[in-house]
């Protein structure tokens, strides 16, 4: 019996929220579309899922067993279809690089005309990832290499070499009491509510708010953003403040936000990042080498196999 993949993540989505308006939302999906996909998988295994009540979606005993079992078969296709569409894409000469945000600023053009040198034929494909992700794709596999911010959840099982590093600044809005201030020390805002990464980031979140440079001074967390223009607009909308790196203030710049120098807080590393188990493709390895030229940084280019 062949089962489409869809109808899983649907099942896990109700299993895991136990009610079906929870999960359309989660799934952008509406629930009478929901209700009939689930009732679609129903009736290719012939047994019921749920028992539907008022009060939400119970498993059954026979959807109990499917919910265990089905995480493991979803992560298999994921990570089968990964490994699929990595090799397609090194067959048609494409490296997936991953970043957030800004990259590595204005050295990220001269990275990758410097690999195209190194490797004509291939182009680069640049991915973008949220901040609940700040490996930029490496540990899901959507990326090759990588350009991000460091340091980094899982940082310690991958390849990192730095390139640059710049100061950490603070943007405000621009009707904040503190904007006409040319430069801002960290302690006058710490009372003052931040703008946060998602938590699944994790430590990145942590860097961002600078707990370890509060001297266990709590933080308020005013609103949480996901990417550049939501914590953008969080800041202008006056939900909060928040650090980051220098360069934001050239790549970013608004009406609405002023971005200061901030003094009482470490400085931001951008670097390279790849995934050392097993054999590196040689393409990634041009690329790591290609920033590192660049940079003129790391370890003089020195990239090994594994």
């Amino acid at each position: 019996m062949d089962i489409d993949t869809r109808l899983l993540r649907y099942f896990a989505a109700v299993a895991e929220e136990g009610h079906l308006t929870r999960a359309a939302e989660r799934l952008f999906i509406s629930q009478p579309a929901l209700t009939k996909q689930v009732k679609q998988l129903e009736a290719q295994l012939g047994t019921e899922l749920f028992v539907r009540s008022r009060n939400g979606m119970a498993l059954t005993e026979a959807g109990a067993a499917l919910a265990a079992a089905v995480p493991a078969v979803l992560g298999a296709w994921d990570t089968a279809l990964r490994a699929t569409t990595a090799a397609a894409e090194r067959a048609a000469r494409v490296l997936r690089v991953g970043f957030v945000a800004s990259a590595a600023n204005e050295l990220t053009q001269q990275i990758i005309a410097e690999f195209a040198r190194r490797r004509p034929g291939w182009r680069v494909r640049m991915l973008q990832t949220g901040w609940e992700d700040p490996t930029a794709g490496l540990a899901g596999g959507e990326a090759d290499v990588a350009l991000l911010r460091l340091p980094f959840p899982g940082e310690e099982g991958l390849g990192v070499e730095v390139l640059l590093t710049e100061d950490r600044w603070l943007a405000l809005p621009v009707t904040h009491p503190l904007a006409d201030r040319e430069v801002i020390d960290f302690r006058d805002v710490l009372d003052e509510p931040f703008v946060a990464a998602p938590e699944a980031s994790g430590g990145w979140r942590d860097y961002w708010l600078a707990v370890d440079e509060r001297n266990g001074h709590p933080v308020t967390v005013g609103a949480v953003a996901s990417n550049p223009d939501e914590w953008l607009n969080a800041i202008a909308n006056g939900y909060g403040v928040g650090l980051t790196p220098e360069a934001t203030a050239r790549f970013y710049r608004r009406p609405d936000v002023v971005y200061r120098p901030v003094r009482g807080v470490s400085g931001s590393r951008v670097g390279v990042a790849w995934c050392r188990d097993g054999d590196v493709p040689a393409a990634v390895r041009d690329f790591v080498r290609s920033a590192l030229t660049v940079s003129g940084g790391g370890s003089g280019g020195r990239v090994s196999r594994g």
